[in-house]
């Protein structure tokens, strides 16, 4: 069975001493989940979760004697955060699922690894490594993690019943760590689709979470094909398409959510969404030049190369025209410009709001010329108007 004892988050160690905390008890314990998914795979390893058949309450005792602090964060579902080297480690008991309602879960604690195993929702997720770093592998998630295939545990529509965000995390796994050219599971597929009014029970903001993790995936182009042809893309953003965001995201120069999110269209994602304030007002900014308004120069210039880049390519996609080839080159020179004339230039002659007004009118005449008007010209324009 392969091992991960040489992978440095196991060897770290503040790992060992969590590791020496449970043998030194005579007790087991299994990291379990995204810390195994993401070693395996080659992905760097944020968080380590621990699941073991001991109770909350003796987790916490154990803990506590060993010079950890214990934070009940779950205790009432058996999670228990053991701060450990300044580290934080979620320690969770072995849990079967008593009954849910597509939301939440109430849960009974369990002595079974396999009971464990089974409630939790990809076969990739379902990877367990024991306190020698040996990794086990329950329910045949090893062989779909080598595939890059997100399949669900068991049937799919009992997995999603019980939480429906597992349809969007189901498009969100497969963007992430899916294989593209293999396609997205079949059944699983069938599965979101035959539950669509379920996502109408989710919270905004775990809707929205999702949906901004999903767009910071390297390329979900399949996942956003697969939530429309599902209807699930509409159920959770009315009007919005693909048609203009896969030409988008083919032509894209870097990584923008909030862009990707403009190339969808549809209704107002800020509140379908929850989005932050930030969030809202660059998704605004995108979305009201992307037809119109300022040459992409001037955009670089006033809000920077980045966003220039995102709106250059969201105007190729929706009027379906190809991006010129030198169109980086020049957006980044002209975020680079620096306008010629200084406050001080004008004064004493201008003050106060007559000095803000005449700035702007050069400004805006500067950025008309395409950066070419030097400080001269700019001045004569000033000289013209006064007489």
């Amino acid at each position: 069975m392969k091992s991960v004892k040489t992978y440095s988050w196991f060897q770290a160690e503040v790992t060992q001493t969590v590791i020496k905390m449970f043998k030194s008890a005579d007790q087991s314990a299994y990291f379990v989940g995204g810390c195994i998914r993401n070693s395996l795979m080659g992905v760097p390893v944020t968080d380590l979760d621990i699941s073991t058949p001991m109770r909350p309450e003796a987790v916490m005792k154990l803990a506590k004697s060993a010079g950890f602090k214990a934070i009940p964060t779950g205790i009432e579902h058996g999670t228990i955060t053991v701060i450990a080297g300044g580290e934080p480690f979620e320690i969770t008991t072995f849990r079967r699922d008593v009954a849910t309602d597509g939301r939440r879960a109430v849960v009974a604690f369990s002595d079974s690894l396999e009971e464990d195993a089974c409630r939790r929702d990809f076969t990739m997720n379902a990877l367990y490594v024991d306190l020698d770093g040996v990794v086990l592998d329950p329910l045949g998630g090893m062989a779909d993690l080598r595939a890059r295939k997100v399949r669900f545990i068991g049937v799919p529509q009992d997995r999603i019943r019980e939480d429906y965000l597992r349809i969007l995390r189901f498009f969100r796994f497969h963007a992430t760590y899916g294989d593209a050219d293999a396609g997205l599971d079949a059944d699983a597929l069938a599965g979101c689709a035959e539950n669509l009014d379920g996502l109408s029970g989710l919270s905004k903001e775990r809707v929205g979470s999702e949906i901004i993790k999903l767009l910071s995936a390297r390329d979900p182009s399949a996942s956003i094909g697969g939530m429309e042809m599902t209807g699930v893309l509409q159920a959770i953003l009315p009007g919005a398409s693909g048609r203009s965001f896969y030409p988008y995201v083919s032509q894209e120069f870097h990584i923008d959510p909030m862009a990707r999110l403009a190339a969808l269209g549809g209704e107002d994602a800020g509140p379908l969404l929850k989005l932050s304030r930030k969030q809202s007002v660059r998704l605004a900014k995108f979305k009201d030049a992307m037809g119109h308004g300022r040459s992409v120069y001037e955009i670089a210039f006033v809000e920077g190369a980045d966003m220039a880049l995102c709106i250059a390519a969201l105007r190729a996609a929706v009027f379906e025209q190809p991006l010129q080839t030198d169109v980086r080159e020049q957006i980044l020179t002209a975020s680079k410009q620096v306008f010629p004339v200084r406050a001080q230039d004008l004064m004493p002659e201008y003050t106060g709001a007559e000095l803000g007004e005449a700035l702007k009118t050069l400004q805006h005449a500067w950025l008309a010329s395409g950066f070419a008007l030097t400080k001269a010209k700019l001045m004569q324009i000033l000289e013209t108007k006064s007489t």
